[in-house]
């Protein structure tokens, strides 16, 4: 909001409008899941007119003339404006602003992420950054807003089934001897498996046991009966959180974990920056902080985690990841730092890339993004696209939010807004309770009926137990990292 009172000239790329798209200079509102056909036609465009920067391309990018090809041959403007429903000179419009200002951001959230297309969506958005040189300069850059507290930091340390702590390579023998070395044990050689994947491998009978921290799989996850069915046939579900989630409903342990403010430890954000976080207060009861309760987990299981706080497995994090090496607890007291901090003299790295990529050869890499469609098609029997996302009263699946009086207050159940054209038609008023029905299954609610969807959409919240939206939600799943396509599934509206 102060950028804009500055007179930053804000865009906003959403189906539905917004409060931020009320504040924007352009608001596109494009056909749910045609996120890469619009950043390939805006692509288009730039290269068409030879608005992209040419000395940075050369000098710090690789495979430019194939991804130039692929575009110009496959994306033409009539194209983009075909399926994402934009027409053709707002497309151009938004080309001519980004590629012409001497410093543009480009930031998205789970609205990218969360399709069949998604990382291509995210690969299409870097590609659009390292065609006009908006990268490695202040005011520049391509980046995903995190959706909740220490995403980031969760990934540094290695809760991904594809790499290791700090993001090093599993595949790499020298990489693996460090960690067997310090750790005392051999690792495996091939990568885990994706959440979505440990589900499928669940209800074929091959995955067996599931230890959830933190995460209530069984109201946030999409395509929810599923995932249900592969809980209900696990051998073992250990759930560890500081209020009973739902899918602790189906678990045989439930173990109570210490708040944010009930323990010691560090937090690192979106920009990779690295806080102390302080306990406040004793945790109650019985409940202690998660490091504590996997490593006593761990020491039934034979292997001795030798732990005594939280700042020793901050040590051995400087010691195991050299993105970490020079942060500590004593310059965390003074102020936060962005990793990489390779040395303590090192005052942190707040801007990545301004001379090199993290690739081995140090230059960007232009990808090909391709476009896959949703998985579910509308049709007569089901008209509607239903869109599942956050409203600013409540927090993911509302288990801290739900218990603060002022927010019921503000938001006390899930609303299905519907544009007034489609209420007209289907005869619906504020208010009237309605079924949202799609492939999945079946919701009741209560109507809101607002401008802010367009005829055609619908859009839900799932941060109420009652009723489960995330039923709704399509079986896709994101042809790279399987992330599950939570935002287009077609849907009916029957009046109660």
């Amino acid at each position: 909001m102060r950028a804009l009172r500055k007179g930053l000239k804000l865009v906003v790329v959403d189906p539905r409008k917004t409060e931020l798209a009320e504040k924007a200079v352009l608001w596109l509102p494009l056909k749910p899941g045609t996120n890469v056909p619009l950043a390939n036609g805006i692509a288009y465009v730039i290269l068409k007119e030879g608005l992209y920067r040419k000395d940075f391309i050369e000098a710090r990018t690789e495979n430019f003339e194939a991804y130039a090809n692929y575009i110009l041959s496959e994306w033409p403007l009539e194209r983009a404006e075909r399926m994402t429903g934009i027409r053709r000179e707002h497309i151009e419009h938004l080309a001519h602003l980004y590629a012409r200002a001497e410093k543009a951001l480009i930031f998205w959230g789970l609205g990218v992420t969360e399709h069949r297309s998604g990382s291509q969506g995210a690969m299409a958005m870097a590609n659009l950054a390292l065609l006009c040189g908006h990268v490695g300069r202040p005011g520049t850059g391509a980046m995903p807003l995190r959706g909740q507290n220490n995403v980031q930091g969760a990934c540094d340390m290695g809760a991904l089934p594809y790499t290791l702590p700090g993001y090093q390579k599993m595949a790499d023998p020298l990489v693996r001897k460090k960690f067997q070395d310090i750790w005392g044990v051999p690792l495996p050689e091939k990568p885990g498996l994706t959440e979505t994947m440990m589900y499928k491998e669940a209800l074929e009978g091959r995955f067996k046991a599931l230890y959830v921290v933190g995460y209530d799989v069984a109201m946030t996850h999409g395509n929810l009966n599923r995932v249900h069915e592969a809980l209900s046939r696990l051998d073992l579900l250990v759930v560890q959180d500081i209020f009973w989630p739902k899918v602790a409903d189906f678990a045989h342990v439930v173990l109570p974990s210490a708040c944010l403010f009930e323990k010691d430890g560090t937090t690192d954000n979106g920009e990779r920056r690295v806080q102390r976080i302080r306990k406040l207060i004793d945790p109650p009861g019985e409940a202690w902080p998660d490091w504590k309760i996997i490593a006593e987990v761990s020491k039934r299981l034979g292997y001795e985690m030798p732990y005594q706080s939280a700042r020793d497995i901050f040590e051995e994090m400087r010691r195991i990841m050299p993105s970490f090496s020079g942060i500590t607890y004593e310059r965390l007291e003074e102020r936060s730092l962005c990793w990489p901090v390779p040395d303590e003299d090192h005052p942190g790295t707040e801007l990545m890339f301004q001379e090199r990529f993290s690739r081995d050869s140090g230059k960007a890499f232009f990808a090909i993004p391709k476009h896959w469609g949703p998985e579910d098609k509308t049709d007569t029997d089901y008209p509607f696209v239903l869109i599942t996302g956050r409203r600013l009263q409540h927090y993911n699946c509302g288990s801290m939010t739900r218990r603060v009086e002022g927010l019921l207050e503000l938001l006390p159940e899930e609303l299905v807004e519907i544009n007034p054209k489609d209420a007209r038609k289907l005869r619906i008023r504020e208010r009237d309770p309605i079924k949202i029905v799609t492939h999945r299954g079946e919701v009741t609610a209560r109507a809101h009926i607002t401008t802010r969807v367009r005829p055609g959409i619908i859009f839900m919240d799932f941060h109420f137990e009652d009723p489960l939206t995330n039923i709704l939600t399509s079986p896709g799943i994101d042809t790279e990292v399987h992330t599950p396509e939570y935002k287009v599934a077609a849907a009916k509206i029957v009046k109660l």
